[in-house]
C-alpha cells in the first residue's frame, strides 16, 4: 500500500508530525484575512439586495416594483423572468429550491425579487418600497405536524436485520422512548457572499463564500445557458461553513451572476446576519422513536428506530444527510436483530442542509440515549451497559452488512476510563448528589465511531497541481476547498515532507474551477493523496534526470533541508529543479487520487459506505440546579483517534471546536419560530452558540496512540473534522444523568438542546411520574 511505502521511505519525518500553524492563522486573528466583502471593489460595481416573502406558503398575487425601480440609485430589478435558462438552486436539480421564486412561496423569506443598486445601502433602502400581496395556505410548520398529515418529501429508507419486532417481544427486557434532536444554525462569519466579474467573450469570473465551487459553477451556467468552460468560481476563505455554504451558496452567486450578466459590470451581494439566518438551511431537527429488547444484563437483542427528520421544503442534500443518520445510528453498538427507519418530512420551512458532523451526530445521539435508557433501568452503570455492547469479534457486523475490521474501541474507552478515574468519580458523585438537595451531578463516558469518506464522486476523486517555481518555492492548487479543516496546511507539510524543503516555501493557491471539474471540502483524504501523488510524479523525473546526467543511482538520493544529497555530493534543490527545467524536465504535475475501498450499494442497503472508522470517547461532568434547570459543566476528558496525525495543532483545534459546536447543538441553541414559519431568533443577541463561559475550566484533549489508518491515507493520518462533534453527547449524557437519580429507574425526558427550560420539563415530569 502507498502509506506503507511512504512509511518505509521517509523514517526521519521533516515537515510532517509536527505543530505547525495554520497558514491562514495569522491573517485571521490580525484581520488581515480577504472574504469575499473585503476585496477591493472595481470602479463601477453594482451591488444586490433581496426581497424576501413574508409568508411561508402561498401564492404572490401582486408584485409592484415601480417605486423599487424608480428609487434613487437603483440601476435595475431581477425577478424570475430574467433568467434565461434554468431556474434552480437545487443541488441535485430537483427543481424544488428556485434561484428566484416565480410566484408559488414554499417557506417564509424566499427571495421574490433582487434590487441591483449603485451602492449596498441603496439596494437595501429600495427592497423596502415593493409592494406585495399574497393569498396565504396554511402552512406546515412543526415537524409533528408534517408526521400527523404523513407530508414526506421523499420515501422512507432504511436497514433491516432479521425480525426486530418478534426478538423485541422475546427479550427478557423490553423498553419504548423517544428523543428529539435539534436543529442548528451555522452561524456564518461571513454571512452568503458573492462576486461576479464579466470577462471577455461574455464569460464569468465568480468569487464566492461556498464549499463546493463546482456546485456554484454548474449552478450558474445551467442558469445563463452558458458552457461550463465559461464560468470560473474562486474561492479564497469561506468565512465558516459547517456544511451551510455546500449547496445553498449556489442561490447568492448566481444572482450576483445574474446581475453582472445583464449590466456588463461587476456584481456583488452580501446579506447580512439576520438575512442569513432567515434564508439558509438549518441542520436538520429529528422526532427519534424507539424500541429495543434485551437480556437482564443490558445486552441488545433487537432495535426497531425510526427517525422522522424536518427537510424542509426541498430536497437540498436530504438524501445525504439521512442516509448518513441511518448508518450512523449503531454507532459503537452491534445490534443483533434492528429495523432503523428514516422519514424524511416536507415542511414549509427553508430546505435544510448538511451540518458539521452530519448524520453521525444524530446517529449517535439515539444511540447513547438508548444505552442509558437500558441502564437507567437496570440501576446499572450506563458505562458498563455500553461495553457490554462494543462491537467484538463475532459481534462486528454493522446493520448495513459490513464487518468493523479497525476497531479500537475497547482499548481506547479502557484508556479513557483510566486516565479520567471515572469509577472514583462515580462514587464521589453518589455521595455528593445524597447530600445536596438542589445542586446535582452529573457524569458520563460516552464513545464515538465515525465514518470518514463516502460513495459520492465528489468525496472519493480529487487532483492538485503542484508547480516548482524558478527558486526552488513550489505553488501548490488544490481541488478542495479551505473550510478551517487545515488542509491547506497540511498540503504544504506534505510538499515540504516529499521535497526536503520548509514548509514557508510552499504557497497554496486559492482553490479554482480552473484546475478541477470536482472541487468540494468532503475529499480531504482524496486531495492529500493526491498531493503526494503531483509530488512523487516530479521526484521520479527529477531521480531519471539525475540518473541520466549523474550516473547516481536513484536509491542513494535523498532529498531533505533544503538540499539533495547524491551519494558523496551535494546540492541545493533550487539548483536541481533549475538544472532539470534547463533540460526540458516538467517539474510540473498534476496529481489525482480516487478512493477504491468504498463500495455501497445503496438499493441493496449493503456495502462498505465509508474509507474507514475513526473512534473517539469523551467523559464529561456537570452541575444541574434542578430549581432552575441551569447548569454548569466542571470538567472534560476527551479522547481521539486521530491515526498518525500530520499536524497535531491541527487535530487539536478540529477536536476542541467541533466539541464547542456539538455543546451548541445539544445545549444552547435553540430555533424559535412563530406558527406562521417566520424565524424570530435571528440576531446574535438571541441565539445562544458557546462561549469561552461555556468551556469547563477542566478541559483536557488527548490523541490514542495507535498504528495509525489501515488504509490508504496521508502518512496513515485519520480526517477527523466531524467525528469530534458527537463527542460532545457525553455533556447531554451527563446532565440526563445528573436528574435521574430524583427518581430511580426512570429516564428523564430531556430532549436537545437541553436548555435550563427544557431540563425544567425534565425535571418536573419526573416530579409528576411522566
Amino acid at each position: 500500500m502507498l502509506q506503507d511505502k511512504l512509511e518505509g521511505m521517509t523514517p526521519h519525518y521533516q515537515a510532517i508530525r509536527a505543530p505547525i500553524t495554520d497558514e491562514a492563522a495569522i491573517h485571521h486573528v490580525s484581520g488581515q484575512a480577504t472574504f469575499v466583502d473585503d476585496i477591493p471593489e472595481i470602479a463601477g460595481t453594482l451591488h444586490l439586495a433581496v426581497g424576501l416573502a413574508p409568508i411561508a406558503n402561498g401564492r404572490v398575487t401582486r408584485l409592484d416594483l415601480a417605486a423599487v425601480e424608480a428609487a434613487d440609485d437603483v440601476v435595475f430589478v431581477l425577478i424570475a423572468k430574467d433568467i434565461p435558462g434554468l431556474n434552480d438552486t437545487s443541488p441535485n436539480r430537483t427543481h424544488d429550491h428556485p434561484i428566484i421564486c416565480a410566484g408559488e412561496i414554499e417557506f417564509h423569506s424566499e427571495v421574490l425579487f433582487a434590487v441591483v443598486a449603485r451602492s449596498r445601502h441603496a439596494a437595501r433602502r429600495a427592497v423596502r418600497l415593493a409592494q406585495i400581496a399574497t393569498t396565504p395556505i396554511l402552512p406546515t410548520i412543526e415537524l409533528d405536524d408534517a408526521i400527523a398529515t404523513n407530508a414526506t418529501l421523499l420515501g422512507d429508507y432504511g436497514l433491516e436485520r432479521g425480525e426486530a419486532a418478534d426478538e423485541i417481544q422475546r427479550g427478557d427486557r423490553r423498553l419504548s422512548g423517544q428523543i428529539r434532536a435539534a436543529g442548528q444554525d451555522h452561524f456564518f462569519l461571513e454571512p452568503h457572499a458573492a462576486l461576479a466579474i464579466p470577462t471577455e467573450g461574455g464569460a464569468l469570473h465568480i468569487i464566492a463564500s461556498t464549499e463546493d465551487p463546482a456546485g456554484v459553477q454548474q449552478v450558474v451556467a445551467e442558469m445563463l445557458d452558458l458552457s461550463s468552460n465559461a464560468v470560473t468560481v474562486e474561492v479564497r476563505r469561506i468565512g465558516g461553513g459547517f456544511g451551510g455554504k455546500r449547496a445553498q451558496a449556489s442561490q447568492w452567486a448566481a444572482l450576483a451572476a445574474l446581475a453582472a450578466w445583464r449590466s456588463g459590470r461587476p456584481c456583488k451581494v452580501r446579506l447580512d446576519h439576520a438575512e442569513g439566518v432567515s434564508v439558509s438551511g438549518k441542520r436538520q431537527d429529528a422526532k427519534i422513536d424507539y424500541a429495543v429488547g434485551f437480556t437482564k444484563t443490558g445486552l441488545i437483542k433487537a432495535v426497531d428506530v425510526t427517525f422522522a427528520v424536518r427537510c424542509g421544503s426541498g430536497v437540498d442534500l436530504s438524501v445525504e444527510t439521512n442516509d448518513r443518520i441511518v448508518l450512523a445510528a449503531d454507532n459503537a453498538y452491534y445490534y443483533p436483530a434492528l429495523r432503523i427507519l428514516s422519514r424524511r418530512m416536507r415542511t414549509n420551512t427553508v430546505p435544510g442542509t448538511l451540518s458539521r458532523g452530519v448524520g453521525v451526530a444524530e446517529g449517535t445521539l439515539f444511540a447513547e440515549r438508548l444505552m442509558d435508557h437500558i441502564a437507567v433501568s437496570l440501576g446499572s452503570d450506563p458505562l458498563d451497559v455500553r461495553k457490554a455492547n462494543f462491537y467484538t469479534r463475532g459481534r462486528d457486523r454493522t446493520p448495513y452488512a459490513a464487518v468493523v475490521d479497525d476497531n479500537i474501541l475497547a482499548p481506547l474507552v479502557n484508556e479513557l476510563e483510566r486516565t479520567a478515574d471515572y469509577r472514583r468519580r462515580r462514587r464521589e458523585i453518589a455521595r455528593f448528589n445524597q447530600a445536596s438537595p438542589i445542586l446535582k451531578k452529573g457524569l458520563a463516558l460516552t464513545p464515538v465511531k465515525s465514518g470518514v469518506g463516502s460513495a459520492d464522486a465528489a468525496g472519493a476523486h480529487a487532483a492538485s497541481l503542484v508547480q516548482i517555481q524558478g527558486d526552488g518555492t513550489v505553488r501548490l492548487s488544490l481541488s478542495s476547498v479551505e473550510a478551517g479543516q487545515g488542509i491547506a496546511t497540511r498540503a504544504t507539510q506534505i510538499v515540504a515532507e516529499e521535497f526536503g524543503i520548509r514548509h514557508q516555501q510552499v504557497r497554496v493557491a486559492f482553490t479554482s474551477t480552473a484546475l478541477s471539474a470536482a472541487i468540494t471540502t468532503s475529499a480531504a483524504d482524496a486531495t492529500l493523496l493526491a498531493v503526494i501523488d503531483g509530488c512523487r510524479t516530479i521526484k521520479d523525473r527529477l531521480y531519471d534526470f539525475i540518473e541520466e546526467t549523474m550516473q547516481i543511482d536513484r536509491e542513494t538520493v535523498e532529498f531533505r533541508e533544503g538540499r539533495v544529497r547524491l551519494g558523496a555530493r551535494q546540492m541545493d534543490f533550487a539548483e536541481l529543479t533549475a538544472a532539470a527545467s534547463a533540460a526540458h524536465v516538467a517539474i510540473v504535475a498534476t496529481g489525482t487520487h480516487a478512493i477504491s475501498e468504498i463500495d455501497w450499494d445503496r438499493s441493496r442497503a449493503i456495502g462498505r459506505p465509508f474509507h474507514y472508522f475513526t473512534y473517539g470517547a469523551a467523559c464529561a461532568e456537570v452541575t444541574v440546579d434542578i430549581m432552575t434547570g441551569e447548569k454548569r459543566i466542571d470538567r472534560v476528558d476527551l479522547l481521539q483517534d486521530v491515526g498518525r496525525s500530520l499536524n497535531p495543532a491541527i487535530d487539536l483545534g478540529l477536536i476542541e471546536g467541533g466539541f464547542a459546536m456539538g455543546l451548541g447543538w445539544l445545549t444552547t441553541e435553540e430555533l424559535v419560530r412563530d406558527s406562521t414559519g417566520r424565524l424570530l431568533n435571528t440576531s446574535a443577541s438571541d441565539y445562544s452558540i458557546p462561549t469561552v463561559s461555556d468551556i469547563p475550566p477542566d478541559f483536557r484533549v488527548a490523541f490514542f496512540q495507535s498504528a495509525g489508518a489501515k488504509e490508504e491515507t496521508p502518512y496513515r493520518s485519520k480526517d477527523i473534522e466531524g467525528a469530534a462533534v458527537p463527542l460532545a453527547i457525553a455533556v447531554f449524557c451527563a446532565i440526563t444523568d445528573a436528574i435521574a437519580g430524583l427518581k430511580p429507574g426512570a429516564l428523564p425526558r430531556l430532549n436537545a438542546p437541553a436548555t435550563p427550560e427544557a431540563t425544567m420539563r425534565a425535571v418536573r415530569a419526573l416530579n409528576d411520574g411522566r
